[in-house]
Formats: structure tokens, sequence, C-alpha cells
């Protein structure tokens, strides 16, 4: 046997062997665990690999002569020659690819644990227990837990009593303000209020009916100001202007139409659980979606909401 070829398999023996006691000898070992497999594996392959190729081109530096076409260019008077790729290489290079996109694919890391994927599974089956231990409450106990998720989730933006802290968030304590009233018939609304996309058009799209023209300023500050007072029948000409333009969608009573307008009236449950999951872009600013929240904890937050609006 050529000595290059014995004093190769001496190296691999060796280097393999060190790396079996390095693993074997280590606490629990390769313990059933895909990365230490595979590293080992990976090792193993190195081991191999390497010493497979620093024999041949030594080999073939000891042997082998120049022989082929030389390319035209040439760099300081040192020629290349159009030799092809050799096909060891050309099979190295596609294994490499095959077994990368294997490995980040199928092997690790997206098939490995992570702490992001145990805290996901976690909060996952925490949820599914909250579901079915919670999915009964209904009356003050749901507005109780409301409470609690008001507390955690909404108080930093509309504040401990809701009130908007100064006009940072919208006051829940009333279903519309003023203001509120008059940003959404001057840009229009498309903000998921019935879970569906049905917008509302801008003040080019509002029409009197009495007048057969546009609303005008003086028209939407009166009929502002009577939604936001909460139809109060004392106030004759917001409730005109409220028949001849917003009520073939919002209805007389503002109560609002299913599929076609939201309830202006007074908070409901599913207006609210559409604002926390469709999120919400008003006079002030955008308020965002909550994803974090399931189903129980929106429909809690809304109870809660609603009682507040109605002084409870």
């Amino acid at each position: 046997m050529n000595k290059l070829y014995l004093l190769g398999i001496i190296i691999t023996v060796i280097m393999l062997g060190a790396t079996y006691l390095s693993v074997g000898m280590s606490k629990g070992g390769l313990n059933g665990d895909i990365v230490n497999m595979l590293a080992v594996a990976g090792a193993i392959a190195l081991v191999i690999i390497t010493v497979f190729v620093v024999i041949k081109y030594v080999r073939q530096m000891q042997t082998d002569t120049a022989e082929g076409e030389l390319a035209d260019e040439s760099w300081d008077n040192i020629g290349e020659y159009k030799n092809p790729v050799p096909m060891g290489w050309a099979i190295m290079f596609l294994g490499t690819m095959v077994w990368g996109m294997w490995y980040w694919v199928a092997g690790y890391p997206v098939n490995a644990y992570s702490q992001i994927g145990e805290y996901n599974e976690d909060v996952a089956a925490h949820d599914k227990k909250f579901e079915s231990q919670y999915a009964s409450i209904t009356g003050d106990r749901l507005v109780e837990m409301g409470e609690s998720v008001f507390l955690a989730e909404c108080k930093v933006c509309h504040g401990i009593a809701a009130d908007g802290i100064d006009g940072k968030a919208a006051n829940l304590n009333v279903r519309l303000e003023e203001k509120t009233v008059k940003a959404v018939i001057e840009n229009g609304s498309n903000n998921m209020l019935l879970g569906t996309e049905m917008p509302m058009p801008d003040r080019n799209g509002l029409f009197n009916a009495n007048s057969g023209a546009l609303i005008t300023d003086a028209e939407i500050n009166t009929v502002a100001k009577y939604v936001a007072n909460g139809f109060p029948a004392s106030d004759k000409a917001g409730a005109e202007v409220f028949a001849g333009v917003c009520s073939s969608c919002h209805g007389m009573d503002g109560k609002g139409m299913a599929y076609v307008a939201p309830d202006i009236h007074e908070f409901t449950p599913e207006l609210v659980i559409n604002v926390l999951t469709h999120g919400k872009k008003g006079a002030i600013g955008q308020m965002p979606a909550f994803d974090r929240l399931n189903a129980k904890q929106k429909e809690a937050a809304a109870a809660y909401v609603i009682s507040l609006s109605k002084g409870e």
C-alpha cells in the first residue's frame, strides 16, 4: 500500500477516534439531540473529505504533469489551462447545495428547538385552557374580566378612567365625541367596524336628501353635535340633518344596519371586538389591532366598555 494512503488512513482513524472520545465522554453524549447528531455527522464528513482531498492532490502533484490547452489570456506570463471542472468537485458542490437546503428546511434550525417556539406553544396551550375555563362567563363576571383586560392593555392610551387622557385617545365613557363625528364625515371611514370592508364615503359622497345637495360645513357641525350629545329630541335641527344625510345607512335611531353601517348611538359587543381585532384610524390617530387578545378577552373588554358608556 502506498505510504501516502496508509498515512491518510491512520490520520482518519485518529481524528474519528478523537471525535468519538470527545462526544462519548461528554455529559449526556448525543442524548438523542438532532443538533448534536448533525454536528458529529458533519465532523465525520469533514475528516473523511479533508483527508481524501489532501491525499488526492498530494498524489496528483507527485505524478501529474501539466497538459491541455492554454487560455489566450495570461498574467505576468502565467497562463491558465482550459481544464473542465473536475467531476468530483461538481458532485461535491451539488451535494453541498442539496444538503444545505435540507439542513435549513428539515434539519436545523427550522425543525429545531427554540425558546420562541416553546413560548408560542405554551401560550397556545394556556389560551386553550383559558377559553375552556372561562367560556361560560357572562354578566357581571364578564365585566370584571373586561376591567382586568382594560387595565392591562388599554389604560396606557385611554387612561384608568377611560376618558382618553385629555384627548390622547378616544373617551370611552361616551359613544362618540363631536370631533370624532366631524372627522368621520370629513374623511370617511374604512375601519372594519362591521368586520367587513364597508367604507363610509367622505363629505364629497354625502348628500342631504332634503336639499338634494352635498352636506355643508354648517350641517356637519349641526349633526356632529346631535350625534355626540346622544340624539336629543330637543335638537330639531340636528335630527333634520341626520334624517336627510345619515339615516339611510345608520337608521333613524342611529343604531345602524347589518352589513351597511355600525351603531353610532351606543357601543355594541361586535363593534368593540372589531376595533380590537382590526384596529382603527380616527380623529386622534391610529389605534393598533390587539392580536394578542383571545376571543373571550375581547368579548370581556367589550362588555366593560359598554358598562362605562352606560354609567354602570
